[in-house]
């Protein structure tokens, strides 16, 4: 799995180093590339002896030689790199990471990486919690790098808790995984999804809206980003929170508003799914007072909204795949079909609301997926996150 890959290891100074050197033997027994950096506090660590006897290649610490002048290119081993692994990392060299600090090689190599980055912090139980090791760690996230949790067990000090670098072969199976995963045919392909409701003012205070919770729409941009893909989400008005960093997301409230969105994302988008629960009518005139008791309020004029699937499906350029959700109570399979056809669908993901456990504001669901070939799919009930798996491969086995 690993036969070519190419691998830089970066060292900081912690007792944790000793562990590295499993790590790269685990690395090379697999066929992968290795090249270490490190910091020249980790020389009191691990020597460099050790780490290029067992890498094949010389460690690099310093930004060049100073008996020949020969320059170790930190942009060139950013260019190299496959991936990037940082292990382990001090919280003095996260917090620099994390502020584009470049006061050494590793420092200036980890800010020229242009491939992913997984970080394995290694430090004290007080230090791992301290709100600045927190925010650091937050930070390094939110640019879609990677973080290998501390395990919890015995520490340098003898304290005992969370602080503990995650085990080489714990750390190497992640990075297998992650190969993995990145050889499907998902990986770098760009996808749109939207998830949950919209609301549609009536005044200020009130508006007309759904009961979608979003978590299924959560769930397929999620599982997507896990296989590597490329994934913009936009939301409707949610209380939910993504664990994957890596999506990009756009937050909407109005039909009106996600239509704008879609239209905007939709000619790099390879695949889109439509999960979002839009509405289809919104109020005609919107006050922008609030409408009180005592006034000539008796209804409320209701005009249709934007059909954003079927401008999906008019506009949808060849081997891109457009997915859409059908919602029914009544005669479900032909309403579906029906969709399916009008709105120039490959895929549409039927659900009823007669399903006990399915549909709004439950953590399972009840899937049927018909195909445009005309094949249908059946699933039992499950978890949104296993459903979301199912929709997945039904749109990888099509794309």
């Amino acid at each position: 799995m690993l036969r070519g890959k190419k691998i830089v290891i970066g060292i900081t100074g912690s007792i944790a180093a000793f562990k590295t050197p499993t790590l790269i033997r685990l690395f090379k027994k697999e066929g992968a590339e290795v090249k270490v950096m490190m910091t020249k506090a980790a020389r009191d660590f691990v020597t460099p002896l050790t780490l290029s006897t067992l890498s094949g290649n010389p460690v690099i610490i310093e930004p060049f030689n100073p008996e020949d002048g020969t320059w170790n290119s930190h942009v060139e081993l950013g260019r190299w790199a496959d991936i990037y692994l940082l292990a382990p990392v001090s919280a003095n060299t996260m917090a620099k990471m994390a502020h584009g600090i470049a006061d050494n090689f590793f420092l200036t190599a980890f800010l020229s990486a242009k491939c992913p980055v997984f970080f394995a912090p290694a430090m004290d139980l007080d230090m791992f919690r301290h709100p600045a090791t927190q925010k650091n760690i937050e930070i390094l996230q939110s640019f879609g790098h990677i973080l290998i949790d501390p395990a919890v067990g015995e520490l340098a000090s003898g304290l005992s808790g969370a602080g503990r670098m995650e085990e080489p072969e714990n750390i190497f199976k992640l990075v297998c995984d992650f190969f993995a995963e990145k050889n499907t045919g998902l990986y770098g392909k760009k996808v749109l999804v939207t998830a949950g409701p919209t609301y549609e003012d009536i005044d200020p205070v009130r508006f007309i809206g759904n009961h979608s919770s979003g978590l299924m729409g959560f769930s397929i941009a999620e599982e997507f980003a896990a296989k590597g893909a490329d994934v913009t989400l936009i939301s409707g008005p949610v209380n939910l929170n993504l664990r994957h960093t890596g999506i990009r997301r756009i937050d909407v409230i109005s039909a009106d508003d996600m239509y704008e969105a879609c239209m905007a994302e939709k000619e790099t988008a390879g695949i889109i799914v439509m999960a979002a629960a839009v509405a289809d009518y919104t109020p005609a005139e919107k006050s922008g007072s609030k409408l009180k008791k005592s006034g000539s309020f008796r209804e409320i004029k209701l005009q249709l909204t934007r059909d954003i699937l079927a401008e999906l499906g008019k506009t949808k350029r060849p081997g891109q795949i457009l997915v859409g959700f059908a919602l029914e109570t009544d005669h479900e399979e032909e309403n579906a079909r029906k969709k399916l056809k009008s709105k120039n669908l490959d895929i549409i993901i039927l659900n009823s609301l007669r399903e006990p456990g399915a549909g709004f504001k439950t953590l399972t669901n009840k899937i049927s997926i018909l195909f445009k070939t005309g094949q249908i799919q059946h699933f039992p009930l499950k978890l949104k996150q296993e459903v979301a798996l199912d929709i997945i491969n039904s749109i990888e086995s099509i794309s």
